[in-house]
């Protein structure tokens, strides 16, 4: 699977080339209650990113590494994303119902954030 994440606006002085290109990112889903509970933890790194669902909120404790964490809606649209370190406990989103996880830096560098919209599809 892989994730789709347009950013919302282009950044000052990007080519049209730059533009339409949506970068296609390795997704893993962890849909059951067991794997959101386990999520990232024990591991020491992310190739990609995790997509928790459905999850509001997540955590940091005993992980690694810190994250960015990206909060989507019903229809999939960002409402935040946050860089974790270790050891912190994350406010749930009452309006979040999908948790997009990888390693910190990564949102910014596929164009993830406010309003962004998140494509999932096989391939």
């Amino acid at each position: 699977m892989t994730v789709s994440a347009p950013p919302p606006e282009a950044a000052p002085g990007t080519s049209p080339e730059a533009r339409s290109q949506t970068p296609e990112i390795p997704l893993e889903i962890a849909g059951s209650a067991r794997a959101r509970r386990q999520g990232l933890l024990g591991r020491a790194g992310v190739a990609g990113a995790i997509l928790l669902t459905p999850a509001s909120s997540v955590h940091t404790v005993r992980m690694r590494f810190a994250i960015d964490v990206a909060y989507l809606d019903q229809e999939w649209r960002v409402l935040s994303v946050r860089t974790m370190r270790p050891g912190r406990i994350g406010l749930p989103r009452p309006r979040a119902r999908h948790v997009i996880e990888a390693e910190a830096g990564a949102m910014a560098r596929w164009g993830v954030r406010r309003g962004a919209r998140i494509v999932v599809r096989d391939g």
